[in-house]
């Protein structure tokens, strides 16, 4: 079997499969929601009432709350943000949540094609805006004064969105860009004066490990690939995360296949064979080591939610 690429909830499958009432919102949402769409939190949280399993989706997701807070599984990670604060999940990061959360604020979930509005040279035109990689800290705090301003923003965008949907884009996109770049001013304040060599090295494992999490899961291999040793690799990770390289490959492969799992009927050893593993029983023993549960438990469990 060929590895196969994870799955993705579009906007409206989201919202048919897990909200308790997805005509509530419904309405709010056009055919180009994959492009574009913002919510108020308060809208659409209350409307969850079972975990959303893991999955992907090919755009970025802001969240900004305005009181209250909000958690989220981003990757291996779990983050809470509170009042002022963005949490953002970028294009192709696989993320999860559950209910219970309360709050005020807002969700908006845009396409990097809507930010380059038709224009080439896309390289270009996203540099300003380094932190929607998905390898950077998800969570910018703004503080006050800043998140008055971004929440004008986002209101203002959300009006536009709920009156015209996406009928003149060029406006969601004028108030986007300028909400995009007030987070990169945030962001980029809140970065040491000189990146640090190891968090240079994490970036760019995390990045590689995203890519090449079915094909390689040797702490040696992705050392290789960054031309260093993999002793150093080991170092600068555990430095900057807490964890070594062998648990961030062993929790990124259980993640992915937690998305499979949730989202295909396949066996499991064609799940294993997905994310890389030609051994099953290897796969189960590992699956079980970091949930608890064996891959067939956690389908069913998910099943019965």
């Amino acid at each position: 079997m060929s590895l196969q690429p994870i799955s993705t909830y579009n906007p409206q499958a989201y919202l048919q499969e897990f909200l308790s009432e997805p005509a509530a919102l419904q309405h709010l949402l056009t055919p180009e929601a994959e492009r574009f769409f913002i919510l108020a939190v308060e809208q659409m949280y209350p409307l969850f009432t079972r975990p959303l399993p893991p999955g992907r989706s090919t755009s970025h997701n802001l969240l900004y709350v305005r009181t209250g807070s909000a958690r989220m599984h981003i990757g291996p990670e779990t983050y809470t943000i509170g009042p002022h604060e963005v949490l953002l999940v970028r294009a192709g990061q696989v993320y999860s949540f559950g209910p219970g959360d309360v709050n005020t604020g807002y969700i908006c979930h845009f396409h990097d094609d809507l930010l380059l509005g038709g224009r080439g040279g896309a390289a270009e035109a996203l540099a300003p805006f380094e932190f929607l990689r998905f390898w950077g800290q998800p969570v910018i705090r703004l503080g006050a004064e800043v998140g008055e301003f971004a929440e004008q923003l986002l209101r203002r965008l959300l009006v536009e969105y709920s009156t015209q949907q996406l009928r003149y884009p060029e406006v969601i996109r004028a108030y986007l860009l300028a909400l995009l770049h007030e987070l990169g001013r945030a962001y980029t304040a809140a970065e040491p004066a000189e990146t640090s060599a190891a968090a240079h090295i994490t970036g760019r494992f995390k990045q590689l490990l995203a890519a090449s999490v079915a094909t390689m899961h040797r702490v040696s291999d992705y050392a290789e690939q960054l031309h260093i040793t993999p002793d150093h690799l080991s170092k600068c990770v555990r430095r900057l995360t807490g964890k070594s390289p062998a648990r961030w490959i062993e929790e990124s492969i259980v993640l992915e296949a937690k998305v499979l799992l949730t989202q295909t009927t396949w066996p499991v050893s064609e799940v294993a064979l997905a994310v890389g593993v030609a051994d099953a029983s290897y796969f189960s023993r590992l699956f079980r080591k970091h949930t608890g549960l064996t891959p067939l438990a956690f389908r069913k469990q998910q099943d019965l939610s």
